[in-house]
């Protein structure tokens, strides 16, 4: 496995998008064991992208312009979903008490879905893994198994620590009430935008 490949996964982790976003939510709102399982459901939503791209099905989304277009508005519409779900806890009480009252299933199926309704994930995919191919090694299935493994690794481990920082500032943000509503608001507008972005974003 290539140094190129651990450092573009990294580059590509790393980069905010809604994974991220809701896992520093449930870093704030609900402490670290909830972001430790939001990162969790966000990671288990990358296998049927990965499966769909290592055993060829990507190819049929891809192709198909309605199978495309179905899977994305899908998700679009569960963004917006999210946002006006951020923008109704206003509350420091809801957001105190987050830890004791959420449930860690709707935690963990909630970042499946986030991950599971963007089909950029699969097409990234197609496009990303055959590109470290070795082709003097063993069968091209394997090794695209072996990165996709890797790559969730890699995705769980730097979700959690963005989880486990928001974690330990959530004191701070309960104790002020007007940062806790313009996190809520920042939260909402950031799966708004995402939720626009992936509107228009084509094959």
């Amino acid at each position: 496995m290539s140094v190129d490949f651990l450092v573009l996964s990294l580059i590509v982790i790393v980069a905010p998008g809604t994974g991220v976003i809701y896992t520093l939510g449930c870093g704030l709102a609900g402490g670290a064991r909830c972001s430790m399982i939001a990162a969790f459901g966000c990671t288990i939503g990358i296998v049927p992208h990965l499966g769909a791209t290592v055993f060829g099905l990507t190819a049929l989304l891809h192709a198909s312009a309605v199978a495309f277009q179905t899977v994305k508005f899908a998700g679009v519409a569960y963004l917006i979903y999210l946002a006006w779900g951020a923008l109704r806890e206003k509350t420091s009480h809801t957001v105190g008490q987050g830890e004791h009252t959420r449930s860690w299933s709707d935690v963990m199926i909630k970042g499946f879905l986030i991950n599971i309704l963007n089909p950029k994930l699969s097409v990234f995919f197609l496009a990303f893994l055959p590109q470290f191919i070795n082709q003097n090694g063993t069968s091209p299935t394997f090794q695209m198994l072996t990165m996709g493994a890797v790559f969730m690794a890699m995705t769980l481990i730097v979700f959690i620590a963005y989880g486990m920082f928001a974690a330990s500032v959530r004191t701070h943000v309960i104790a002020r009430p007007r940062v806790l509503i313009w996190f809520h608001r920042a939260i909402a507008g950031a799966f708004f935008s995402l939720g626009l972005k992936l509107a228009f974003t084509e094959r």
